[in-house]
């Protein structure tokens, strides 16, 4: 782990505010730990696979792992939602203003929705949070309204929250069905007694999906940390953490060769007579376009291009290029990257499927440089998740355990919800979407309780919903107020 940036340049003034967005950043994952830790271990409470305080302190040491070993492309995918021009604007105080707007807004709907046991979600918390920011960022002078949200990665991230509900009601209901089709034995669908243990099998069912939903939940919830912790420092420090310092010299040339080939591509394949647009002033004395519909290869993004390539020709490591032009080489690759999305989305780029292939793999060793994070982030965010999933679980496991269904929960029910949560969320995580797994495992809880005729609490039902209703608006609007209040002052 390397903590070069503690030196003695860092003023004091610059150190406490870095260490008050570290601890808000990490305080968010230690809430969301405690909120999403009955989504892995009610099922092996209610059914008395092990003890509570077994089965929290296991599921934190899976959460950790799960954050640890799970990668980034979560992280990433949440990230791209922000407005492009707050990530590079000059100073990175829009940004941070961002940042901190965003995790204080989802910190205090989780700790409300916490305290009256409702399991909310925390992804749609967060990302509330971050559409919320984006929209306000656009009522600030030189923007048009709503055209600093990147709606498109909004438009996937919302179908994956929306569909994962679905599918895990159904599948779990589907799975429950189909068990009891073949598994005759009464005792599987029926609450377990006081003192009953489940069966060995049945224990290894619900002991291996609440380890794979607490593990699935680290590499998915946990990302989001990550993220939000990569862009304090990259806007506190960024010198240090604008580039992945760590680049290897042959690392370094692939990004090179990236940003040439890119720049080949867009002279010899892009529609050159799209209709002009407005453009968005994002700092002092420069401009941007509004959206990426005019001439693409106007001169700024070929010196983009071009100022990528210099600036890591013959370099042996990203510390030989000077700490003031890492944050520039920073902003151009993301402006570069922007206009290529929104080029492809607009079928601007006529590209064979070879091509496309290509300009994929360029775009991804372009962005390589810049998305990343240092292992002790990854370690601070599985440590607080980690810690959070032990503590404070118990108002919201008696909810999904005993509330949601007229009974509580048999071994088939708790095993069918999980087997389904545990997949759904692992499948996204490696397709690099942010689900909610108290969605999933709620409403596959809520499938099983339909499928074996158990019926649901009504009134429960209506306070989830209700959660679940308010907390994308109520995070946009609180994010998006305190945003513009801490832009005063940062």
């Amino acid at each position: 782990m390397n903590f070069d940036f503690l030196d003695a340049s860092l003023s004091t003034g610059h150190l406490l505010l870095l260490a008050l967005c570290l601890i808000i950043a990490l305080g968010f994952e230690v809430v969301n730990g405690f909120h999403d830790t009955a989504n892995a271990v009610a099922t092996v409470i209610y059914t008395r696979s092990l003890r509570p305080s077994v089965a929290v302190v296991w599921s934190g040491i899976c959460n950790f792992f799960g954050v640890f070993l799970g990668g980034i492309a979560v992280a990433l995918a949440v990230v791209h939602l922000l407005p492009v021009d707050l990530l590079v604007a000059n100073g990175a105080s829009g940004g941070l203003a961002a940042v901190l707007a965003l995790l204080v807004a989802a910190v205090i709907w989780n700790l409300g929705t916490w305290f009256y046991g409702l399991p909310a979600s925390s992804s749609h918390t967060l990302i509330g949070a971050i559409l919320g920011v984006g929209l306000a960022n656009s009522l600030l002078p030189g923007h048009t309204l709503g055209s600093g949200v990147n709606w498109g990665k909004a438009e996937d991230v919302a179908l994956s929250l929306l569909l994962s509900p679905l599918f895990g009601f159904s599948v779990a209901a589907l799975m429950l069905w189909i068990t009891k089709k073949f598994l005759r034995q009464p005792y599987l669908y029926r609450p377990p007694a006081d003192d009953a243990r489940p069966p060995g099998w049945i224990r290894a069912i619900l002991i291996l999906t609440c380890t794979g939903v607490s593990f699935a939940h680290g590499s998915n919830d946990g990302q989001k940390g990550v993220g939000m912790i990569m862009l304090v420092l990259i806007a506190l420090l960024p010198a240090h953490f604008a580039l992945n310092l760590e680049y290897t010299p042959e690392q370094m040339q692939r990004t090179a060769r990236a940003a040439a080939g890119i720049e080949a591509a867009l002279q010899q394949h892009v529609d050159q007579t799209p209709a002009p647009v407005p453009v968005v002033k994002v700092q002092e004395g420069i401009e941007h376009p509004a959206s990426i519909s005019a001439p693409p290869m106007e001169r700024s993004v070929s010196e983009k291009l071009v100022m990528i390539e210099r600036a890591l020709a013959e370099k042996k490591s990203l510390a030989d290029v000077p700490s003031d032009m890492r944050w520039e080489l920073r902003k151009s690759i993301l402006e570069v990257d922007n206009l290529l999305a929104q080029l492809d989305k607009g079928g601007a780029l006529r590209l064979s499927a070879e091509q496309t292939s290509q300009m994929k793999r360029h775009r991804e060793d372009l962005r390589a440089i810049t998305d990343y994070a240092p292992s002790w982030v990854l370690l601070a965010v599985a440590a607080a998740l980690g810690i959070g999933t032990m503590i404070g679980w118990q108002r919201i496991v008696v909810t999904v355990g005993e509330k949601i269904g007229m009974d509580h929960l048999s071994y088939a029910q708790g095993a069918a919800a999980e087997l389904v949560a545990m997949s759904t969320i692992g499948l996204s995580t490696m397709a690099g979407l942010p689900v909610s797994t108290t969605h999933v495992l709620a409403s596959g809880i809520a499938g099983t309780m339909v499928a074996n005729s158990t019926g649901l609490h009504s009134k429960t039902i209506r306070k989830i919903a209700m959660a679940w209703i308010l907390t994308l608006p109520v995070s946009m609007l609180l994010a998006g107020l305190l945003f513009l209040f801490f832009r005063l002052f940062i």
